[in-house]
């Protein structure tokens, strides 16, 4: 059984281990390596309550992580809770690590006040997309565009 806790200011020294278990897992090690936080900024975002970092432990050791960031909305008053990334070890897939770190972020959702999650997942990438239409109340059919500042 994994333990699942949310990082904060006194955990900033876990974020490589983090950044190597995304890495790891999007075969992107070099994206997630390349400029890591300055000690600073780990700890701006760590303590930032609009910056979720949920890490499911397996003894001391980073087994899942989930990245979300609270978003207010101008159209009314409410939030919505935008999961960015989401990870699991190759070896603890399949043991419902991904689905727990879902409904930790969740419940910290809902005691904000959040009034939905979303996620978005790669076309064609079956395990999540199976996780997350099991999970959802819907799903939508959207592009992704990424556009440089």
């Amino acid at each position: 059984m994994v333990e699942i806790r949310r990082l904060g200011v006194a955990d900033a020294g876990l974020l490589p281990e983090v950044n190597r278990l995304y890495g790891e897992a999007f075969a992107e090690v070099d994206e997630y390596a390349a400029d890591p936080p300055t000690e600073a900024r780990a700890n701006e975002l760590l303590g930032n309550d609009d910056a979720i970092l949920l890490v499911a432990f397996d003894g001391k050791r980073p087994v899942g992580a989930l990245t979300a960031y609270v978003l207010p909305k101008f159209e009314q008053n409410r939030s919505e809770l935008f999961i960015y990334d989401l990870a699991v070890a190759e070896n603890f897939r399949r043991q419902g690590i991904a689905t727990q770190l879902i409904r930790a972020a969740g419940r910290l959702a809902r005691e904000r006040g959040v009034w939905i999650m979303f996620i978005q997942a790669e076309a064609g990438d079956e395990p999540p997309l199976a996780l997350y239409r099991k999970l959802s109340v819907s799903e939508e059919v959207a592009h992704h565009f990424d556009i440089e500042p």
